[in-house]
């Protein structure tokens, strides 16, 4: 049940063979992302369990959840940009039914990031779903 936008990251990363480009390509989109307002960087919106500083503003407007988000390691900052593809635009309702560990195993992230990275993704994950969740 993946996006659109995310079904291109999917078929990008099937071009790209070497995980040095994949790497590349997600660094890049989290650099193309607009930057999260400081006055949006503060406790409430911060994601425990990175190593990284993150945070993840949500908006649900007319029952469509989206979020921004930044993260001061570039990396980490791709990987926002990979899950706003994965989520943004969803009814909110169905936003706790993705299978992000599933959809996120078909770029082959989980095998090629460290476990701290692997941590904070996941915790990244189940905070959009625990505000999904409680909105829904």
């Amino acid at each position: 049940m993946a996006t659109e936008a995310f079904e291109e990251i999917v078929e990008d990363f099937e071009f790209l063979e070497d995980w040095e480009d994949r790497y590349r390509y997600v660094i890049d989109r989290g650099k193309a992302m607009d930057p999260l307002d400081d006055a949006l960087k503060v406790a409430a919106t911060k994601v425990d369990g990175c190593a990284s500083q993150v945070w993840l503003h949500p908006r649900i407007e007319n029952d469509t959840f989206s979020f921004e988000g930044e993260s001061d390691a570039m990396i980490v900052r791709g990987l926002i940009a990979v899950l706003k593809a994965l989520y943004n635009g969803l009814p909110v309702q169905e936003v706790p039914k993705v299978d992000a560990q599933g959809e996120l195993a078909r770029l082959g992230l989980n095998d090629h990031l460290s476990s701290q990275r692997s941590n904070g993704l996941r915790a990244m994950v189940e905070r959009i779903r625990s505000v999904a969740a409680e909105a829904a």
